[in-house]
């Protein structure tokens, strides 16, 4: 199972509040088959109206950690949101606050949303903004994030904390790891064990 402990990377800040999922992934973008491709569309809408937004900005290209308002993710309960930005190359979102389906979308695929207020939001994205390379080291297991001298603490459930950094969140690797349980379940049943080998 993959354990979500440490994100190390630069930021980019939309602090912007009610951010909802059809501004993060347009609706024509739903269509797709598979999630392949979706992360070159995250905030697509966004970047053609506004040529200066920061994910058009080749700065902040490398960015795994984004910082945005209140809200982040209402809308509609789509999962395309998320998998966009986690396909744009985002490991951690850290908001005022999340729509609670968003919110379980992103502990789904590993990625870390983190509550933290709005002075220390601003602090964040005044720092990303000065230096878009500065580093930003976010701790999962104690909910800190530093960025050059400073600190911050951020907030998140107990529940959704244990399950990124304990690998509960991976159901596939859940799976995966109980192969031999679930193999031998199948033999133990009669009516699989015909199939057990097929």
């Amino acid at each position: 199972m993959q354990c979500v402990e440490q994100i190390t990377g630069p930021g980019i800040a939309v602090l912007m509040d009610d951010i909802d999922t059809d501004r993060i992934i347009p609706a024509r973008f739903l269509r797709c088959v598979t999630f392949d491709g979706i992360g070159e569309h995250a905030f697509e809408d966004d970047r053609q109206q506004d040529p200066s937004h920061p994910f058009n900005d080749a700065r902040y290209r490398q960015a795994k950690v984004l910082v945005s308002g209140r809200n982040f993710g209402c809308g509609s309960s789509r999962e395309h949101a998320p998998q966009s930005l986690m396909r744009w190359g985002i490991q951690t979102v850290i908001a005022e606050s999340f729509a609670e389906i968003f919110f379980g979308n992103c502990i789904a695929i590993g990625v870390a949303p983190i509550i933290a207020s709005r002075p220390d939001l601003e602090k964040l994205t005044k720092a990303i903004e000065q230096d878009p390379n500065l580093q930003l080291h976010v701790d999962l297991k104690t909910l800190k994030i530093r960025f050059g001298k400073e600190e911050i603490t951020g907030i998140m459930p107990k529940s959704a904390q244990d399950a990124l950094v304990t690998g509960q969140w991976d159901f596939l690797g859940q799976l995966l790891a109980n192969k031999p349980a679930i193999e031998k379940k199948m033999h133990d049943l009669p009516y699989l064990s015909g199939y057990a080998n097929v």
